[in-house]
């Protein structure tokens, strides 16, 4: 097994080291490593971590609320024979939607203890923020947001340093070498079937049989469920497991909530989705007309796809088989491989998009009316429309793409398939008689990580 590295550790290390330093919030779903990057972040600085868990002791929540900075931290760290200095500390305010009030005093530890690092983390937290009913610190603290593992994180802690390091050097116009580019689909097929929740993934290391990884992956899966109780006065518990359900049956499709239970009204399924939405179990992907930038001007959100939080969440509801070792992935029906192709380029587009700090979006274009017409996914990377097309193999028509290239006069395009990368630059005419010239890059879903800097070499 290689070192677990998360790509958001440097950042982390970025924020640690700013001057004046806002409180940092982490937002994410559950088991996807928040305390982990925490701990590591303290260990990393040689910090002393104050680490407390709202959830397991809710009565600490009491000198954050009541006392001032300093005192609170001098009750914090009572079981410490001899706390260092705050500059020294790094408090680690876990589970804290437990206690969303406290969200509100982090203004104070901005204010009044500069030198002490603060971070907060919550698996429900997007509850708590959006229900508030106190004034949140404005400008005062800063947000990230935490994934599951990339595709990249995957491979070093397989301890694929040289694979790594590779994949890292190339540029477009260079060519892989056969060898690499059998050895990285080979571990991209294994992430296909693992995915990247933390807890699978360091299984995965130590040699456990895909039996066990599917039986992980399903305990997850259940881990979510049982969050259900927290929210079912908002929505029958059974509700939402039937959506969750139909998400797996709809994935990589537009979400038709007809389709989910003939007990269900729609309005209920409506906000079942959402607030697995909120809860971060899934990621919603609206319809954009793709007229220009911000894509989400023209967005849709009565046309909507869902996609997983991970890809081993969709594993453990379609039940694909797994034992002493995986089926190949061109053995899956044709479908599944479709519909999973689509959710490993969704997991892995969106966490890199859009400013520092913000809510990651997708988007997806269908044409409405007449005849049939579908793009995957719709990205806006530096300012630009950049159209991506999934295959699940390694060849496949294209018409959609090249008329909408047509329409919307746009000059770059990306396609994800299991071809080695390749650029071309395409000069052909549409099924619909219109000329059309632009630049393909071609990638494999290993190379998905390095999409942002490899797309505007490829321009």
């Amino acid at each position: 097994m290689g070192p677990m590295r998360r790509t958001l550790t440097p950042e982390l290390e970025r924020w640690l080291g700013t001057t004046p330093r806002k409180a940092l919030v982490l937002r994410g779903a559950r088991q996807v490593g928040k305390t982990w990057l925490v701990r590591d972040l303290a260990r990393r600085a040689g910090l002393t971590l104050i680490e407390v868990n709202l959830e397991r002791n809710p009565e600490l929540a009491r000198p954050l609320l009541e006392l001032g900075p300093q005192a609170a931290l001098a009750d914090l760290t009572l079981d410490h024979p001899d706390p260092p200095s705050p500059a020294r500390c790094l408090l680690f305010l876990d589970e804290v939607q437990e206690a969303p009030e406290v969200l509100a005093r982090l203004r104070w530890f901005t204010e009044e203890l500069p030198e002490l690092a603060v971070v907060a983390a919550g698996s429900l937290l997007e509850f708590a923020l959006a229900e508030h009913a106190f004034s949140m610190p404005v400008g005062r603290i800063t947000y990230r947001f935490v994934e599951p593992l990339a595709f990249d994180e995957f491979l070093m802690a397989h301890g694929e340093a040289q694979v790594h390091e590779r994949l890292l050097a190339w540029e477009p116009g260079e060519e892989l070498t056969p060898t690499l580019h059998a050895r990285a689909m080979e571990s991209y097929d294994r992430f296909a079937m693992t995915g990247g929740m933390p807890a699978v993934v360091e299984a995965d290391t130590r040699g456990a049989e895909p039996a066990e990884l599917r039986g992980l992956q399903s305990d997850l899966v259940q881990t979510y469920r049982d969050d259900f109780a927290k929210y079912a006065q908002r929505l029958p518990r059974a509700e939402l497991n039937l959506v969750l359900a139909s998400v797996a049956a709809q994935l990589g499709s537009k979400f038709v909530y007809a389709r989910v239970d003939d007990s269900i009204k729609h309005q209920h399924a409506k906000r079942a989705l959402e607030l697995l939405r909120d809860a971060r179990v899934i990621t919603l992907a609206s319809h954009s007309h793709a007229t220009g930038i911000p894509l989400g001007a023209t967005a849709d959100t009565k046309r909507r796809k869902a996609f997983f939080l991970d890809v081993g969440l969709a594993h453990a509801l379609m039940n694909t088989p797994a034992g002493a070792a995986f089926p190949a992935f061109a053995a899956l029906a044709d479908a599944v491989r479709g519909a999973l192709a689509e959710q490993l380029v969704a997991q892995q587009v969106r966490a890199p998009l859009g400013p520092r700090g913000a809510e990651p979006v997708l988007h997806y274009w269908q044409r409405s009316g007449g005849r049939a017409g579908e793009l995957d996914f719709v990205l806006q990377i530096d300012q630009r429309i950049v159209p991506v097309e999934v295959k699940s193999g390694s060849a496949g028509k294209m018409k959609s793409l090249h008329q909408f290239m047509a329409d919307r006069a746009l000059d770059f395009a990306v396609r994800i398939d299991r071809n080695p990368p390749s650029v071309q630059d395409l000069d052909l005419t549409t099924t619909q008689g219109d000329p059309v010239r632009y630049r393909l890059l071609s990638l494999p879903g290993y190379l998905l990580f390095r999409l942002t800097a490899v797309a505007a070499a490829a321009r």
